[in-house]
């Protein structure tokens, strides 16, 4: 029985497993977007944001916790350097993850995980879009003291001569 065993094992030994969520951390990190399967990435989500959130605080402290997970110099460095100082005023959330489908050869499930602050062309789509009026399925009522709905509602003049309208009532002779 698995009582109380939260995190997935993603069918790995713990030092096979540790090794691989520091290596997709520091492409993470080099990248700031990855592909790979969804347990994955949730695995890797868990393992990268309480990395973040220690890299808004550089103090010597927190790099030598934050390289004891990641083993890597340089993936420190740009962490503490570029990822901490655009996602400083960020209370969490660091990730996101995209679903793109399933993989080919044996139908697992694919995703991105990116970095939220380094999505260029999500950023750029926020930005442009302007935040829209309500949308209504009929078309805009024009106020009634216009002249647009003065003519709408005057009876249209034709160039044949009007007939009345009055019921033939037959005669007879």
């Amino acid at each position: 029985m698995r009582h109380s065993k939260k995190f997935n094992h993603l069918g790995r030994t713990s030092s096979h497993r540790k090794a691989m969520l520091a290596n997709m951390a520091n492409s993470l990190i080099f990248h700031k977007r990855i592909t790979t399967t969804l347990a994955k990435a949730k695995a890797l989500r868990v393992y990268v944001e309480p990395l973040i959130t220690k890299a808004k605080d550089d103090s010597t402290h927190s790099r030598r916790t934050v390289f004891e997970y990641l083993q890597s110099k340089t993936a420190v460095a740009v962490l503490f350097r570029d990822v901490a100082e655009k996602v400083g005023d960020r209370p969490g959330g660091y990730t996101r993850i995209l679903k793109t489908g399933n993989r080919i050869g044996d139908n697992a499930e694919m995703c991105f995980i990116e970095l939220v602050d380094f999505n260029e062309n999500m950023l750029a789509a926020k930005e442009s879009k302007a935040k829209p009026g309500r949308a209504r399925r009929g078309g805009k009522k024009k106020p009634a003291g216009t002249v647009e709905s003065a003519k709408a509602t005057a009876p249209k003049a034709s160039s044949a001569p009007a007939k009345e309208a009055s019921p033939e009532v037959p005669t007879e002779e």
